[in-house]
Order: C-alpha cells, then sequence, then structure tokens
C-alpha cells in the first residue's frame, strides 16, 4: 500500500466529517486554522510576486553579483516561498477535506508531506542569510536619519490585510457549511 493510500484510509476511519481528527470536533479551530493558512499563503505569493517584479524591474540599477539589495531580495524570495508553499498545502488540505472522497483528501495529506522539506529548506536558508546580513544592515539602520521609509510600501500590506478578510469570511462559512 503507497503512502498516498495510507492516508488515505486514515482519512476515511476520521471520527469527524467537517474537520481532521486533530482538531477534535472544534469547528471554530478549524475555521480559524483554514484561515491562517489560506492568508499566510496569499501573503506568501503577493509578496514574492512583489519582489520578483522588483527584481526584475531594477535588475539593470542594481549592482551585479552579490550586492546588499540582491541578497536582501534573495532573503525575501526564500522566506516567502518557504511561506506559501508550507502554508498553502496545508490550506489545501483544510480546504480539501473530505472524508466522502479520502482518496483525494489522502492525495493532498501526502502532498503536503512532500512540499514541508522544500518549504522548511527555503525557510531556513532565508533565515541563515538574514542572520549572516545582521551586521551590515545593522550598521546601516542606526545611521541618523533612519534610512528607510517604511511607510512607502504601505499599500501593498494593505492588499494583503484586505485579502485575509476576505479569506476569513470564506474560512468561517465553508467551516460552518460542511
Amino acid at each position: 500500500m503507497d503512502n498516498a493510500n495510507l492516508a488515505a484510509r486514515a482519512v476515511a476511519e476520521s471520527p469527524s466529517a467537517s474537520a481532521p481528527a486533530a482538531f477534535n470536533g472544534i469547528e471554530w479551530l478549524m475555521a480559524l486554522n483554514t484561515w491562517a493558512q489560506t492568508a499566510a499563503f496569499l501573503i506568501g505569493a503577493m509578496a514574492l510576486v512583489t519582489l520578483v517584479n522588483d527584481w526584475r524591474k531594477h535588475r539593470a540599477r542594481d549592482v551585479p553579483g552579490l550586492s546588499p539589495v540582491r541578497v536582501w531580495r534573495v532573503i525575501g524570495v526564500l522566506i516567502s516561498t518557504g511561506i506559501m508553499l508550507r502554508c498553502g498545502a496545508a490550506a489545501l488540505v483544510l480546504w480539501g477535506w473530505d472524508i466522502e472522497q479520502p482518496e483525494r483528501t489522502g492525495t493532498y495529506l501526502f502532498y503536503q508531506r512532500l512540499v514541508d522539506p522544500i518549504a522548511i529548506t527555503c525557510g531556513v536558508s532565508g533565515l541563515m542569510l538574514f542572520v549572516l546580513s545582521l551586521p551590515g544592515m545593522l550598521h546601516q539602520l542606526r545611521r541618523k536619519p533612519m534610512p528607510i521609509d517604511m511607510w512607502q510600501a504601505w499599500p501593498i500590506v494593505r492588499r494583503m490585510l484586505a485579502v485575509t478578510i476576505v479569506f476569513f469570511i470564506a474560512a468561517v462559512g465553508v467551516t460552518v457549511t460542511r
């Protein structure tokens, strides 16, 4: 029996039709997790698209090689990719939970476990680069006046927050109607 079939059997034998057994039948916890995983996936994807577009737009201006700007973007790309992959796989499992179709749900669970090591590798690599960049970044950030305009990207963050609100409503809706 392969891994997807083992997962399908576990889904079929689940005590709860509306949520994985780990939620102990607590529907609000299922809704909260569905929302959090979906929102984090979408925020990770939005950040990744923003970083890649900025990278492409400014590639002529950025210094070739291992410039601080490129290192900082790579950190963001790695962390965004890790969050997007990990939370996207978890969201897929939660949105797709269906004991009436255990094979499909079991396949989602199996894919989630395949994606986890890749997501973790991206996240940990991003954190290691972040730690490596700390001395130089801290030196720059301690300058007066502060060299970064933190509110310049506020419209992007506002869109991210709006998306999370929409998916909170959807997560509650799907959990209640199961």
